[in-house]
């Protein structure tokens, strides 16, 4: 039978229900209760926000990061790299800038300590 766990924003009254066939492990329990209350402020502030733009850009924020920490949990890192190269580009960085970001970080940790980097990527 499957079990639930409800979550409910004081400030708003929203809820988020979860339902599954949960661990039984207490620690992974309160994981679920974590995770569950802090989706439910998330979607609760942005619900909140008066300026529709600004809500609609804290939906996409949102989404975007769980679907990084979702391809992380997969460790699917092409996936991880493709979804923060177009939150980057989004946000107006271009991908030559990209590569003089990379180029910059490169020479200074080369400076800090002569770590040995593999050569960068070519880029399709």
């Amino acid at each position: 039978m499957p079990e639930q766990y409800a979550a409910t924003d004081t400030r708003t009254g929203l809820e988020v229900v979860v339902t599954g066939d949960f661990p039984e492990d207490p620690d992974d329990r309160v994981r679920i209760a974590r995770t569950t209350t802090l989706f439910t402020r998330l979607m609760s502030t942005i619900l909140a926000m008066d300026n529709k733009t600004e809500q609609r850009e804290g939906f996409r924020a949102v989404e975007t990061q769980l679907e990084v920490a979702e391809a992380l949990l997969r460790r699917d890192m092409d996936e991880v790299q493709r979804l923060i190269r177009s939150t980057l580009e989004t946000m107006g960085i271009t991908e030559e800038r990209l590569e003089e970001i990379e180029a910059e970080l490169r020479r200074h940790l080369e400076e800090f300590g002569g770590l040995d980097l593999p050569p960068p990527e070519p880029r399709p």
